[in-house]
């Protein structure tokens, strides 16, 4: 007979027949093996290249000092200033390093002198500097309660000192607080005068060496003051040429008479005025 009160144990199913083994695959050291290879030779590279990066340095350094200094100073020809004050200004010596040299700030410190209009600052190795200068021209002396040199251009580039030369047309008329206030205005009537004093060095019966001075009116314009008696010969705003070569008709015959002349008077389209006193 069955024994109803032993319990069967039933056996739990075996899991481990129908589990499927997983294969391992073997781990690929190959591009672990590459990556630190690479690794290796780049920290190597970059030693020597810092080690001979280092040595080059030095070398340099040495071959400069011992070889790259300034031997020679080349200046451009100069008509106002001197060889001297240009290298003093500059701050350029013989015995300099070549490397070492700043030519922009050379050129911005010679750039602070009155004289110059432009300078360019060359180097060339292995001994040689150049400073090209040019320098401004004065064409008159402007009369501001202190003289002044003005330019072409018609700038005011420099007051007048010990030793600058006097001989040149006087311009009158502008002062320091209409360059201050108007400099736009100011540099406009100074660039008329400038050109007029063109016209005049074209002349042949009155020339700019017959014009003592000019003298600037905002509302009236230009007036001229004659060499010769210091006559004023008004010319207004305009059309100076054609005055100009009107009155060089009848300045010979004036020439003489000078002394009884007060004024003359050429703003007009087709005649002259001559105010005897």
């Amino acid at each position: 007979m069955r024994d109803l009160h032993v319990k069967t144990r039933i056996q739990p199913a075996n899991k481990s027949r129908n589990r499927v083994k997983k294969e391992r695959k073997p781990i690929n050291w190959r591009p672990l093996i590459t990556w630190g290879s690479r690794a290796v030779l780049g920290a190597l590279a970059v030693a020597v290249v810092g080690g001979a990066g280092y040595k080059g340095y030095a070398f340099a350094s040495r071959y400069e000092i011992a070889v790259l200094q300034v031997e020679a100073i080349e200046v451009s020809k100069l008509r106002h200033l001197t060889r001297d004050e240009v290298l003093g200004q500059a701050g350029v010596r013989r015995g300099d390093s070549m490397l070492g040299l700043r030519l922009r700030r050379i050129g911005e410190q010679l750039a602070k002198n009155p004289w110059i209009e432009k300078v360019q600052v060359r180097r060339y190795f292995p001994h040689t500097i150049r400073i090209e200068v040019v320098e401004r021209e004065p064409v008159a002396v402007v009369n501001m309660g202190f003289l002044y040199y003005l330019d072409a251009k018609g700038e005011v580039f420099k007051p007048l000192t010990q030793g600058d030369s006097l001989n040149f047309p006087v311009i009158t008329g502008i002062t320091e607080d209409d360059l201050a206030r108007d400099p736009k205005g100011a540099r406009e009537m100074l660039t008329g005068a400038v050109a007029l004093m063109d016209m005049l060095k074209k002349g042949s019966a009155f020339t700019l060496a017959d014009v003592s001075e000019i003298h600037i009116d905002k509302g009236f314009g230009l007036t001229l003051f004659t060499a010769g008696g210091g006559v004023p010969v008004r010319l207004g705003k305009d059309g100076y040429e054609t005055k100009l070569a009107r009155f060089a008709t009848v300045y010979g015959e004036l020439k003489t008479q000078m002394t009884a002349v007060e004024y003359i008077d050429c703003d007009y389209q087709d005649k002259i005025i001559v105010k005897k006193g």
